[in-house]
Order: structure tokens, then C-alpha cells, then sequence
């Protein structure tokens, strides 16, 4: 029997199809991310009390080999919250364990906002990437938008709606002018949809913001990304800073926001080059450290 990963509504319950429809009717096992959110939907669609299992990342290595063995013997539907199960969703891994252990997997067509965002853009798609939840980091986040624009096609993401604006931020830092079109509550009661710059994306969110987020990025020529300073790179600058009568805590400070490394570190190597010149470092600076 198969493993059959079926995708359910993002927010309209009519958006369901009829072989969906049949085969969770059909089902002896549904395994879900959130069991209750899966129960709630089975009442709403007429299919009333299945037997459902939770699988998260939380607890995927100990229920997976259980449900592998239900699918050997019998049908096993796996379902997500909403839309396609497997798209940033921990049910990758258990199609990846089902096709490792023999186990035949069917795939049902159906509801997805990485698709749905993509052609409601209007953005080029004959090549184009999802690249799922940016990083949390700020750093991590710049860094991710920036090789992806890279790739000079367009860019799918998810994001939180805690989490967006400083999203939309980061990618506005490095790419100002980007075209972002955004998506928040894909096909429910209060869908809004978003064309503009990052900022304006931004600044179009209404507090607070609520609901599931897809944005699509155009194809954007990113600069290239600066030159990682060396170490003389940097005791250059700091020399330059000092003959400018900067003090050791301005100039750590001035290299923190230029990120040539951790304020600590930086400051030691300030002090550090202003002995070398032969001037000491005042006890409130040394102090402030």
C-alpha cells in the first residue's frame, strides 16, 4: 500500500479536491503536523473520526518507524496544516524514509502558496527558486537574500508575520529598488496582496500583522558584496581614524557598523594600535571597554 501526501486548503475549504477527498475518506492513518488543526478539517469536510498521528521534527525519529509499517500494510495519508505537505514542512523526511524503505508514494495535486505567490507576481518564472523561511539572524538573513539574488531569477520565500519587517529591511538594504510582491492570507476572507519596493511592501503591512506571508523577489542585479577587510585593511583605517583625533570607543564603534568584527576584539586592537603610536589609552575609555 501507498504512502499518499495530500495537500490540504490554505484557507477555503472548496479549494479540497475530489480525489483528496476520497482518499482521506479511505485512509486507516493520517498522520499530521497538528492533529487537532487535522481533526477540525475532517469534521468541516464531512469525513467525521480518523485515527491520526502526530509527526513533527519534534518527534519524527521515534514515530517513523511506526508509521512506516502501517503504510507496508495498509493506506497512510500524510497531511500538513495547510497546502502541500513537505514544503518547509518535516514531511520531506518521511517521504524520504518511505522511498528508502520500498514503500510506493503518491503525490495528489493541489493547493500551494509557493506557486500561487509565484504567478500572482507576474514576476519572469521560467526559472525560478523557492528558498523556503529566510534566516532569523539579521546577518544570516542579508547574507541568504543576497545569494539568492544572485542567481538572477525569481525568489519565493515564506516569513513569519512577527518576523517580516525586519525581512522586508534586510532585503531592502541590500537590494532597495527590488520588486517584491507579497501575499498574506492566500485565498482566505482577508487576503492582501502587495506590489513595491521592499519599503513600501513594508510600509503597506498594516499593525498588527496577522496571518501565513509569501513574497516573491524579481530578478535583481545585486552589487557585488564587499571585499571582506584584512587585517592591514583595518589598521589602516584605524590609524587614519586616530589621526582624525577619533576616540578608541568611536572608532570600535565606527568599525562595528562598517562590520569588520565583534566590538570587543575591535576595541582591544584599537587600544592596542593607539600604544603602538605611543599614546596611551585614557582610564575612562579602558574602563568603558
Amino acid at each position: 500500500m501507498p504512502l499518499v501526501v495530500v495537500p490540504t486548503p490554505l484557507g477555503n475549504l472548496r479549494d479540497i479536491t475530489l480525489r483528496a477527498l476520497d482518499v482521506l475518506r479511505d485512509a486507516e492513518l493520517i498522520v499530521a503536523e497538528d492533529t487537532r488543526v487535522t481533526r477540525k478539517l475532517l469534521y468541516a469536510l464531512g469525513i467525521g473520526t480518523k485515527e491520526i498521528w502526530s509527526y513533527r521534527e519534534q518527534n519524527a525519529a521515534a514515530v517513523t518507524p511506526g508509521i512506516l509499517e502501517r503504510a507496508a500494510a495498509g493506506l497512510v495519508v500524510l497531511v500538513s496544516d495547510a497546502g502541500m505537505p513537505a514544503i518547509s514542512d518535516p514531511g520531506s523526511d518521511l517521504v524520504g524514509a518511505a522511498r528508502a524503505a520500498g514503500i510506493a508514494i503518491n503525490v495528489l495535486p493541489g493547493p500551494s502558496a509557493t506557486l500561487g505567490v509565484a504567478v500572482l507576481s507576474g514576476f519572469p518564472l521560467r526559472r525560478f527558486t523557492f528558498e523556503g523561511f529566510p534566516p532569523r539572524a539579521a546577518s544570516a538573513r542579508r547574507r541568504a537574500f543576497r545569494e539568492a539574488l544572485a542567481g538572477h531569477a525569481t525568489t519565493i520565500w515564506y516569513e513569519s508575520p512577527q518576523r517580516i519587517r525586519e525581512a522586508l529591511a534586510d532585503l531592502g538594504a541590500i537590494a532597495p529598488d527590488a520588486r517584491v510582491f507579497l501575499v498574506r492570507e492566500y485565498t482566505k476572507h482577508y487576503e492582501q496582496q502587495i506590489l513595491g519596493s521592499p519599503e513600501a511592501v513594508a510600509a503597506a503591512l498594516a499593525d498588527p500583522i496577522r496571518g501565513e506571508i509569501a513574497f516573491a523577489v524579481a530578478p535583481y542585479e545585486i552589487e557585488a558584496e564587499p571585499r571582506e577587510a584584512t587585517g592591514g585593511d583595518i589598521d589602516a583605517r584605524i590609524d587614519r581614524l586616530l589621526d582624525e583625533g577619533r576616540s578608541v570607543s568611536d572608532i570600535a564603534k565606527a568599525l562595528v557598523e562598517a562590520g569588520a568584527g565583534e566590538r570587543r576584539d575591535l576595541y582591544a586592537r584599537v587600544s592596542e594600535r593607539k600604544r603602538r603610536r605611543g599614546v596611551s589609552v585614557p582610564l575612562a575609555e579602558d574602563q568603558a571597554r
